[in-house]
């Protein structure tokens, strides 16, 4: 299906449809988005409510394939791709020790989120810690994502490369956020060992 016609779809039917396309393709039609609440045929806020909560949804279901598939994907496709239970394991304790920085990183990396997501799920990461750090890096994601549309939309044929944009400041900002939350709960491991004494 053509952008246009997805706007063309959009516009007529506006909220009822823009959540079950935001979970099957949630970057593009969240810039689309933007771009028809800066014509105001959407509401913006709205639009940004709906975007992280399909946007989420859409990531629970990567999540699951990865849950439920994980030892059925290891014997019938590991061999081909190379993954075998030894690294599957591997990839498990990693999740086990980063999987806040991992999540955040890999769901606003517009490349590599969805092998992000399966892989969470293969790890076994608790339920609803998924579901937090991928809310945490949803919110600023999809505000990003709307925002762009907004001022930018009316040249939609270019989303791709304002993804890819989007892509690389959202990295960034994940890194910066990770570097922050590690620098702050250094800091208030000193102060408490500090009062301790």
């Amino acid at each position: 299906m053509s952008l246009e016609a997805i706007i063309a779809l959009l516009t007529t039917y506006k909220y009822l449809l823009l959540f079950p396309i935001v979970v099957v393709e949630g970057p593009i039609i969240t810039v689309i988005a933007g771009f028809l609440s800066s014509l105001g045929q959407l509401n913006f806020f709205i639009s940004y409510a709906i975007a992280v909560v399909g946007d989420v949804v859409g990531d629970c279901i990567y999540y699951a394939l990865g849950f439920y598939g994980r030892q059925k994907f290891i014997e019938r496709w590991g061999r081909f791709l190379g993954i075998t239970l030894e690294r599957v394991e591997k990839m498990d304790k990693h999740f086990e020790k980063h999987s806040g920085k991992t999540l955040i990183i890999g769901k606003l990396s517009h490349a590599v989120g969805s092998l992000v997501l399966v892989a969470a799920g293969m790890a076994k990461v608790p339920f609803w810690k998924f579901v937090w750090y991928n809310f945490i890096a949803t919110l600023p994601k999809s505000l990003i994502l709307l925002l762009i549309g907004f001022y930018f939309g009316e040249t939609y044929a270019k989303i791709n490369t304002y993804l890819d944009y989007t892509a690389i400041i959202s990295t960034v900002l994940a890194v910066l956020s990770v570097i922050i939350y590690f620098a702050v709960k250094k800091i208030s491991q000193k102060y408490g060992e500090a009062d301790a004494d």
